[in-house]
């Protein structure tokens, strides 16, 4: 059987070993570390001792650590690693070269880019690989990533600029949301009834975005009735520039990915 080990059992960790779990549909036994031994209690995995301990047991490692600790990590398991082990990794701004670098020269790597809603089951996250992985072992990698939500394969090269769109973008929304909610409590509406107003109006335009067929000029043209109350709004946020103030955003966590990887 397939043995597919996770180095590192936080949030994301957790959440990609429970939704591996929950689908049932993975033919693999899983095993994990972590420096605080009390996550290895409340995750679906066998525990192991040690980062080499893990990585000479496993074929596929998952690298769930902070990206600024990744270094040490990979130092401590280097005399583990052989030219068979493939490493998914989902920490972010790191690339195949840092971590063959840190390890061995021909070292097979997925680069996983996903985000905060795979807590629920419901991720979306950008992968890649080069042609040192076979077909078949880059299938797999998207199944363990995929029981967690959906998968996009993207070019190696363009895993820093993709981090602002699926990665980032949570908190974007989220910061989008909070404008709304405010709005809402200072003009004596229930915040909560507001929020949730807001999110499933969220989870519609989403589904309108993928499912209906149109652009997203088009959706926005559906709602915006001439001389209406959705017009005089939009007017106000094209003229605070606000596609180019996503741009910037943008532009800052791609630079900051670069800044990461050094």
């Amino acid at each position: 059987m397939i043995k597919l080990g996770f180095l590192g059992a936080g949030n994301m960790g957790s959440a990609i070993m429970k939704g591996i779990a929950s689908a049932g549909k993975l033919d693999a036994e899983v095993y994990a570390y972590d420096k605080d031994t009390e996550k290895l209690a409340s995750v679906p995995a066998k525990p192991c001792s040690s980062e080499a301990e893990l990585v000479s047991l496993c074929k596929y490692v998952l690298l769930a650590v902070k990206p600024q600790v990744l270094g040490d990590v990979l130092d401590s398991l280097k005399a583990s690693v052989t030219s068979d082990t493939v490493f998914i990794s989902i920490c972010a701004g790191i690339s195949e070269k840092f971590i063959r670098s840190r390890t061995i020269p021909d070292a097979k790597v997925v680069l996983v880019m996903p985000n905060t809603p795979m807590m629920l089951g419901m991720g979306a996250s950008a992968m890649s690989t080069d042609d040192r992985t076979t077909p078949e072992e880059f299938a797999f990698a998207k199944e363990v990533i995929g029981s967690c939500g959906i998968v996009e394969t993207i070019p190696i090269d363009k895993m820093k600029e993709i981090i602002c769109i699926n990665g980032s973008s949570p908190a974007f929304i989220y910061l989008f949301a909070k404008g709304f909610v405010d709005y809402a409590e200072a003009n004596g509406i229930d915040g909560g009834a507001a929020l949730r107003l807001f999110a499933e109006t969220l989870k519609g335009s989403a589904e309108m975005l993928t499912g209906s067929g149109m652009t997203v000029d088009q959706l926005i043209k559906q709602v915006s009735s001439p001389g209406g109350t959705t017009i005089a709004g939009l007017d106000k946020l094209y003229e605070g520039k606000l596609t180019d103030d996503v741009n910037a955003a943008c532009e800052a966590c791609t630079r900051r990915a670069y800044e990461l990887s050094q």
